[in-house]
């Protein structure tokens, strides 16, 4: 990685680490997941509506006394939790501290929580039974293991129908574990690493982590899950990425050089990136639908900047003081694309598809990650934390000569340059580009009069985009009419749209 951010702060930045973090995947028997897949499963098992009641309670009962089993043998802590709040993963790591064991299971928890079920009731009118999917609640068994692949780790399975499967992977929980293993020495501050004594190597073994066969993992944990759950339900689950964490850390040597530069970093994404940068991060075209969001959130370590888009989100923050971590969240894939068969078809024609939730995805799913993580940080970078908006902006303030012809000084808080500048400075333009049009339709809300009309107004753009290229602002592509912003382009006119849409009260909040 070599982001501009870095560049600019190399003597302070001590190493760079990408990877999984957070990972929460889901398993079903996709057959139970829907009401007339589940009344084909009765029917395949031989089961009356009639009798369902106390079939299921004879299959519930044997799966909790299967993830009970390992507990009992081993005589580790089995505990029931009066409230579905507790902070499982918490509480297990208290009880490792108590009770230390380098490898296998640390605990188990019960717990009365919500889901939904089937549950068979009268119908009044036609006086014959029916299966229905009702939200209720049940007993959930929590899982906590230290695991040979992952490191510490949990899983938690519903006891009644469908019997679903969560699972929860942490990424820098697997590094860890392969870091101790190669006797590399590291600082670890919760699910982060301020310090490692080989960054370059830790990356190249966090990128190992995208070889893992999610197939093959997730099935062997839901075997230690609950012994003989495919036996007693015929099949293994389908499983799913519910929700991924993909985070970029920049580890600075000390909290002195972040503390410097993070205030000015948070007040420029909150102020300076709006809807069109938001959709640049995530990689979506001008037209979508839906809801974009910003916000920030005053936390212990810091002010916390978050974007999000379609149930997606991208955020920047710091950890352990030194740390400034990016981080891509994704709830939502449908909104991002995969060069795929399609679903059911493995003959199918292969294109762009919508991603899907599947663990198959999962390669593709950490490729975009990374790409909206890149995009972030090198918006980020263009926030310029160590020159003042003066000594920024006063080169382009001044009238200039280019081949003998004197240009104009810009004038960013006018009202025609300022309008200018923010029509060129649009989040889709980045990877495209702008043309004499693109900028027309920005500047102009109503359509030319005439051929006329519409030539004076190309002319009087054209000026404007010849003045933006004799400062340096923006380059035309060659042999086509058509212009990108230069990185000095976009570093003045980052400074310049901070200056103009920040208001005190933001600028208070986060000076305070």
């Amino acid at each position: 990685m070599n982001y501009q951010i870095i560049t600019q702060n190399q003597p302070d930045v001590t190493g760079t680490l990408s990877g999984w973090d957070r990972l929460i995947f889901r398993g079903c028997l996709f057959m139970l997941t829907y009401l007339d897949g589940m009344l084909t499963f009765l029917r395949q098992m031989g089961v009356l509506l009639k009798d369902y009641s106390d079939w299921a309670k004879s299959i519930s009962d044997a799966m909790k006394q299967a993830c009970l089993a390992e507990a009992q043998r081993r005589n580790r802590p089995v505990i029931y939790l009066t409230s579905s709040q507790t902070r499982k993963d918490e509480t297990a790591r208290k009880i490792l501290l108590d009770k230390p064991i380098a490898e296998g299971l640390i605990c188990l928890f019960t717990c009365l929580e919500p889901c939904t079920t089937y549950r068979v009731r009268g119908n009044r009118e036609t006086h014959r039974l029916e299966l229905r999917r009702e939200q209720t609640k049940c007993l959930h068994v929590y899982k906590y293991w230290i695991d040979s692949q992952f490191g510490f780790m949990g899983a938690r399975m519903q006891t009644w129908f469908p019997f679903n499967i969560q699972v929860y992977v942490n990424g820098r929980e697997w590094l860890a574990h392969r870091l101790d293993r190669r006797g590399i020495d590291y600082r670890r501050d919760g699910n982060c690493f301020p310090w490692i004594d080989d960054f370059p190597t830790a990356q190249k073994i966090m990128n190992q982590m995208q070889r893992t066969n999610w197939f093959h993992s997730l099935n062997r944990i839901q075997r230690r899950m609950c012994p003989g759950y495919e036996r007693r339900l015929g099949d293994d689950c389908y499983w799913t990425a519910f929700q991924t964490e993909w985070a970029t850390d920049i580890c600075f040597d000390s909290v002195g050089p972040l503390q410097a530069i993070y205030p000015p970093l948070t007040r420029g994404a909150i102020t300076a990136f709006g809807c069109e940068d938001v959709l640049r991060f995530m990689n979506k075209r001008r037209h979508f639908e839906g809801e974009i969001e910003g916000d920030w959130l005053r936390r212990i370590e810091g002010v916390r900047v978050k974007h999000r888009l379609g149930g997606n989100h991208v955020k920047a923050y710091n950890k352990a003081g030194s740390v400034l971590r990016i981080e891509t969240t994704i709830n939502n894939p449908k909104h991002f694309r995969v060069f795929r068969t399609a679903q059911g078809d493995p003959e199918s024609e292969q294109k762009w598809r919508p991603m899907r939730k599947s663990v198959a995805d999962m390669s593709r799913r950490a490729k975009v990650s990374q790409q909206v993580n890149d995009r972030y940080a090198e918006a980020l970078g263009s926030l310029d934390t160590t020159t003042t908006l003066i000594e920024r902006v006063a080169p382009v303030c001044r009238p200039i000569r280019r081949r003998g012809v004197r240009w104009r000084a810009l004038r960013p808080w006018s009202e025609e340059d300022r309008r200018l500048i923010e029509a060129v400075s649009r989040g889709e333009f980045v990877t495209e580009g702008f043309t004499n049009g693109d900028i027309a339709s920005r500047l102009y809300s109503d359509k030319p009069a005439d051929a006329a009309e519409r030539a004076r107004r190309a002319s009087r753009i054209c000026y404007r985009l010849r003045l933006l290229r004799a400062h340096g602002l923006i380059r035309k592509v060659k042999d086509r009419r058509r212009y990108h912003v230069t990185l000095k382009g976009r570093e003045i006119f980052s400074a310049i749209l901070v200056s103009q849409h920040a208001t005190l009260q933001q600028l208070n909040a986060l000076a305070a």
